[in-house]
């Protein structure tokens, strides 16, 4: 029988300790170690070979002197252009959603994340998506397509949580955007921890932020918040991302926020306003 493998994970950092310590010797934070299994064998790595293999051919980069770095105008995909609200989500984005990019929407249950991430690809015909529930079956996200309206027949839906089935499905689909919804309830087969552990979450954002980077696909990753307004999982998930917006408001209000925590490729000065329509 295999031996089963244990750490303690800090859940504000992810700092990986050998034995439970009541301050993290990273960040420092008190109370925030957690035990997790880590792995069902010693043989087995963070990703399966199938995974290995699709994201291989990151190992030709060399190092190159800064003047004679090619740099130029982000290549942006425009989202606003059908979109009801019209140009909102690319001026809070800094003029489009970049190419390659991973980007993390946070918010309270019921606030509207998944309707908003849903919104771009019904009214963005020409925008091949792949949109992974977690949560909602395809039936679902069917019924919440039609109740918002827009043609939806270059989306394809996928109900699934196992992290290479998805990414297999996504290299065979070649989408223009990935949308996860959400990155807790994804899981790597070969990590024993739940989904939404620190281990999870750490794994599965590092491969989404691989896929992204070498097909120059972006990705959208739906998160959830904890009871004290921080997005739910290990920081360095916010680390990952290129982009952080938070979706705030009252559920019981027909208005909301959505706000830029943090952007690589524009100002966090920016915010849009919403209304929820029945």
């Amino acid at each position: 029988m295999a031996k089963i493998k244990k750490a303690w994970f800090c859940t504000s950092c992810g700092n990986e300790s050998p034995k439970w310590m009541g301050k993290c010797p990273a960040c420092g934070e008190g109370n925030t170690m957690v035990e997790e299994i880590v792995t069902k064998s010693p043989d087995n790595s963070a990703l399966t070979s199938r995974v290995q293999s699709f994201l291989q051919g990151g190992g030709n980069a060399r190092p190159q002197p800064l003047p004679q770095v090619e740099s130029g105008q982000e290549s942006r995909i425009m989202l606003g252009k059908g979109m009801p609200e019209g140009n909102e989500l690319d001026r809070v984005l800094g003029g489009g959603l970049v190419k390659g990019s991973l980007v993390l929407i946070g918010g309270e249950p019921g606030i509207g994340k998944s309707t908003l991430s849903l919104q771009i690809p019904l009214f963005n015909e020409g925008l091949h998506t792949l949109y992974v529930s977690g949560e909602e079956s395809a039936a679902q996200i069917k019924m919440r397509a039609q109740r918002l309206g827009g043609a939806h027949s270059n989306c394809l839906v996928l109900s699934e949580t196992l992290l290479e089935n998805i990414l297999n499905e996504a290299r065979a689909a070649a989408p223009q955007l990935l949308v996860i919804d959400s990155i807790q309830t994804i899981y790597s087969q070969n990590i024993e921890s739940s989904a939404g552990s620190v281990s999870q979450v750490r794994e599965c954002a590092a491969a989404l932020l691989r896929y992204a980077k070498e097909t120059g696909t972006p990705v959208i990753l739906i998160g959830h918040i904890t009871k004290d307004g921080n997005i739910a999982g290990p920081k360095v998930l916010e680390h990952i991302v290129d982009v952080v917006l938070q979706f705030e408001g009252d559920s019981r209000h027909a208005y909301r926020i959505l706000r830029s925590i943090k952007n690589r490729f524009g100002s966090t000065a920016e915010l849009a306003v919403y209304q929820m329509c029945s």
